[in-house]
């Protein structure tokens, strides 16, 4: 990408920083918008910007996220704002002639039943899980808008649909953030102030795929040089922990000492979801980062953001 102006589509958030964070590492010049200046849920605001900038690539890791509790609790938002966002970025690229873009979706766009690993070609063959359904239905719109500019336009449009991600810039909050900052700042929270019981939701046997953030920049450059399909390719590590792994693993990088209880009157969510990563892998890229070291760096640059610390 060296040489390449990439526009990327939510740089503030945690993929979109180190979308922008690798880009400019492998030579590229990254364009931004700022939400005060570009509402990327209006069409108006978002052509005027392209039309300006007229970049020769672009990352759509723009989106509205939250854990089950923030899905479960604004369904329209998840569904409104995630559609507006990805239907104006792709069609004014479209419009001012940009003909190489990357959308980013979610593992949570296959159905809750599906065979693990789950495979690319596994995609609207069942029921979603209805905790995420309304974003994950989005992203499937995402998906298909760019397989139909590919077809009617001849558009170099792409998707890659990452695991569960962490790392640097995440969301942190106790109760309405994804599970691995949710979890960091919960126990964080009780080491500090000695408090004996930390609660989690569900039975804590759901498996779930992590990956730190900089793999996936990696490997949405990677896919931005050398994949051109209509088929979109999952990212992740291939592997997968249980809830209750997680929550013992974050107990003891925070210091934790305490007991971890488990309310079953919560929701597990999906109970398996791991991806099959093998697309991705005949093309020649793989996860670098180990679970144990991205977390335990994760933790160090939370405890250096004074603003998260509680």
């Amino acid at each position: 990408m060296r040489g390449k102006r990439v526009y990327v589509a939510g740089h503030r958030g945690m993929v979109g920083a180190a979308c922008a964070r690798r880009l400019a590492q492998e030579g590229a010049e990254v364009i931004t918008s700022d939400r005060t200046s570009v509402d990327l849920r209006r069409q108006a605001d978002v052509e005027a910007f392209m039309a300006r900038e007229k970049p020769d690539a672009m990352i759509v890791a723009a989106a509205k996220v939250g854990g089950i509790l923030a899905n479960d609790t604004y369904p329209a938002d998840f569904l409104y704002d995630n559609l507006m966002i990805e239907a104006n970025l792709i069609e004014a690229a479209h419009r001012c002639d940009v003909n190489r873009a990357l959308f980013l979706g979610s593992s949570c766009i296959y159905p809750r039943e599906a065979p693990n690993p789950i495979n690319e070609d596994a995609l609207l063959t069942g029921p979603l899980e209805k905790t995420n359904e309304w974003y994950a239905i989005a992203k499937i719109a995402g998906i298909k808008l760019c397989q139909a500019y590919r077809r009617q336009h001849g558009r170099d449009y792409i998707s890659a649909m990452p695991c569960n991600l962490y790392g640097p810039g995440d969301y942190f909050h106790p109760t309405r953030s994804h599970v691995i900052p949710a979890l960091l700042q919960r126990f964080h929270d009780a080491a500090q102030n000695k408090v004996p019981t930390v609660t989690c939701w569900g039975s804590g046997t759901p498996r779930r795929e992590f990956m730190h953030v900089d793999d996936v920049a990696e490997a949405c450059t990677f896919l931005l040089a050398r994949y051109s399909g209509e088929s979109h390719l999952n990212i992740g590590t291939g592997s997968d922990i249980t809830i209750k792994e997680l929550a013992e693993a974050i107990a003891q990088v925070t210091g934790f000492k305490g007991q971890i209880a488990w309310d079953t009157s919560k929701p597990d969510g999906t109970m398996l979801k791991r991806m099959d990563v093998s697309r991705i892998g005949a093309l020649g890229w793989h996860a670098r980062i180990g679970f144990a070291e991205g977390l335990a760096a994760t933790y160090r640059w939370f405890l250096a953001q004074p603003n998260l610390r509680t």
